[in-house]
């Protein structure tokens, strides 16, 4: 397939550019073979059942943004991609002019850090002080370019999700931006458990496909782990007869990919699986998600998973029906329908 099999039009106004006053008031499109049903996302209970096993990514989005400038006084924005250890991380650099190996540079409030180097599209920099705490000074909520605004205080609670508790995503694992504690309470009373991945996303979720022939992207890398008592829960799912349901994308790639080798096992490490029609999906039985960009890997994934021209249609239900898209957006419910060939 192409990169432009999964274009379609979006009016600007379906984009949510802030959060809604709840959780979950967002709406929840479940999506059948035939058909598609309208429903709140405090409807999700009423689509689980006992023994059933939710997959969350436990990962917190850190204040990843910082404003400065040059010793020259050219102004620059930083984004961190990824916290090394305590002084040093990867990041994304936009200035009028790239800084060079040794450069110095000034942040807000007077906080300092140095280029080191260059690793491929990232910088290598190491801060005079610790990374957490200039973070935690002068760090701003890293919202996705399509929210097209400036963060404010309601975004450090509202992009995060209420169960997220490792540090290190410079986005959110969208999917459950949904839950609050009480609808998690609902669906543990039901005789639902509740397992845990930690994968920390990058900012290249954003970037765009840019090669025609998908099978020439090269896809980004972030880091996750998947540790033995969630392998344990969703075997024990299995061998009970439970669905095991990701939350999110995020989810999802963790399981899949440490599943990789065609046997589910602990994982820790970088991830670049690239999931299109036509993937084996060994894990998943049903996933909530959100409503994905054109022509993006997410919305190749979900095709992957419930039909390409399944999800060409519900996206189309969805625009007439003015659903609002992406990370503030409404959710999907999706079960495993991949396209029969």
């Amino acid at each position: 397939m192409k990169k432009s099999d999964f274009n379609y039009r979006l009016p600007d106004e379906l984009i949510a550019r802030y959060p809604l006053d709840k959780r979950v008031d967002s709406r929840l499109l479940v999506v059948n073979d035939e058909d598609f049903l309208d429903r709140g996302f405090s409807d999700l209970p009423s689509l689980l059942k006992s023994g059933d096993l939710l997959v969350f990514n436990n990962t917190r989005v850190i204040p990843a943004r910082l404003f400065g400038h040059k010793e020259t006084g050219g102004k620059l924005e930083i984004l961190i991609e990824r916290v090394l250890d305590d002084l040093q991380a990867l990041a994304h650099i936009r200035s009028s002019k790239s800084p060079k190996a040794g450069a110095k540079i000034i942040l807000n409030d007077g906080y300092e850090c140095y280029v080191e180097g260059r690793d491929g599209d990232l910088f290598q920099l190491r801060f005079v002080e610790s990374i957490d705490t200039v973070l935690k000074a002068i760090g701003h909520m890293p919202l996705p370019p399509y929210i097209d605004r400036e963060d404010e205080s309601l975004d450090v609670e509202r992009y995060q999700t209420v169960f997220g508790r490792e540090p290190g995503a410079v986005a959110a694992p969208t999917a459950g931006l949904h839950f609050d504690q009480a609808i998690l309470d609902e669906i543990k009373s039901l005789g639902v458990d509740f397992a845990y991945v930690t994968l920390h996303v990058g900012s290249g979720t954003f970037q765009p496909v840019r090669e025609e022939n998908l099978a020439d992207h090269i896809m980004h890398k972030e880091w996750l782990t998947v540790d033995e008592k969630t392998i344990k829960a969703i075997e024990l799912t299995k061998k009970q007869g439970g669905r095991v349901i990701a939350v999110g994308t995020t989810a999802m790639r963790s399981l899949e990919s440490a599943a990789r080798g065609g046997q589910l096992k602990p994982f820790k490490g970088e991830t670049d699986l690239f999931i299109t029609p036509g993937y084996a999906f060994n894990v998943i039985d049903a996933m909530v998600t959100n409503f994905h960009l054109p022509e993006s890997t997410l919305l190749m994934l979900v095709s992957a998973f419930s039909g390409y021209e399944r999800m060409r249609a519900a996206y189309q239900h969805a625009i007439r029906q003015k659903y609002r898209f992406f990370s503030y957006g409404d959710a999907m419910f999706l079960s495993h329908r991949p396209d029969k060939s």
